[in-house]
């Protein structure tokens, strides 16, 4: 069973590994952040954050970025171990 996060370190350290798997994801299609931030709908500003771990990150953005990487949202929580 995993482990669910309770704590306030917690959460940044799952922020930080969504955004460390965004970020993966985005260089192995050999796009740019601006880019991923245009196809997702996101403020490039914002997506520097996403990808730092610097912003919670909602369901929505995550649907919207998993489709502009071209894979499932899913596919980003697993490689962000989640």
């Amino acid at each position: 069973m995993q482990r669910v996060s309770s704590t306030t370190a917690d959460f940044a350290a799952d922020l930080s590994r969504l955004g460390a798997a965004i970020r993966a994801a985005r260089k192995e299609k050999e796009i740019s952040q601006e880019t991923l931030a245009y196809l997702a709908g996101v403020d490039r500003s914002h997506m520097g954050k996403i990808e730092r771990g610097e912003r919670n990150v909602t369901i929505l953005n995550v649907l919207r970025i998993a489709l502009a990487l071209h894979c499932l949202p899913s596919d980003l929580l697993q490689r962000a171990k989640l």
